[in-house]
């Protein structure tokens, strides 16, 4: 058994959050064996424009999928233990990465594993985000494929130098490394995004849409407030 605790952060801006979301987050928490799991809504998506739900709504369809996610944990027997943390939404200005991963180090301490969960395309894009090579000193990364999604084609050559000298093949070494390891998983496709889900939500087939593809109790949530329409 690994010494350092394993935390899973799962951030984005969930607008709204969707059962791929939940889909990647058990996943890896069960192959990882992480100890905590933490969903950070993004407090000002500064990639995103200004048309997305503010971040308090955000924040409470978040911290409904949670209970979605920490049911699903339990069921499949899975000792990870669930938190939506506030710490992009209480810092002002753009949510950067950077950021919150140096504030999770300082949190956690020198030895835990932090690792960051994302999907394939988001690491196409990682050049993009600030101070993106320093992320690595404070983080691991564990990437999930998406179908049709082929990486190789994809990869830019900032990427291609990424993964030849921080990806490994075994998920375990991430369990006992703090940080600076990618692991890319090809044993989860979710084919899911929360632009494309807004789009079909505000189409004649919303509900049946929305009851496959949105946790139950975000659900509620954004079917009392009349959110995506």
């Amino acid at each position: 058994m690994s010494a350092l605790k394993k935390i899973g952060i799962l951030g984005g801006t969930f607008d709204p959050p969707h059962i791929g979301h939940l889909r990647l987050a058990s996943h890896f928490a069960k192959i990882l064996h992480l100890d905590e799991l933490l969903l950070i809504p993004s407090g000002e998506p500064w990639q995103k424009g200004s048309a997305i739900t503010p971040a308090e709504i955000r924040f409470q369809l978040t911290e409904a999928a949670g209970i979605d996610l920490a049911r699903a944990l339990l069921y499949l027997q899975i000792p990870t233990q669930v938190s939506i943390d506030r710490i992009e939404i209480e810092r002002s200005g753009p949510s950067y990465s950077i950021d919150t991963a140096k504030t999770l180090r300082e949190r956690f301490g020198p030895q835990a594993s932090l690792i960051w969960l994302t999907g394939a395309d988001s690491l196409m894009h990682l050049p993009s985000w600030n101070s993106w090579r320093d992320l690595f000193q404070y983080m691991n990364f564990a990437v999930a494929s998406r179908p049709n999604y082929d990486l190789n084609s994809e990869m830019s050559p900032e990427i291609n130098e990424l993964l030849a000298s921080h990806q490994i093949q075994e998920p375990l070494a991430l369990e006992n490394t703090p940080a600076g390891l990618i692991y890319i998983d090809e044993g989860l496709s979710v084919d899911l995004s929360s632009t494309e889900l807004r789009i079909r939500l505000k189409t004649s087939s919303r509900s049946e849409i929305a009851s496959e593809q949105i946790p139950s109790h975000t659900l509620q949530i954004i079917t009392n407030l009349g959110l995506y329409q």
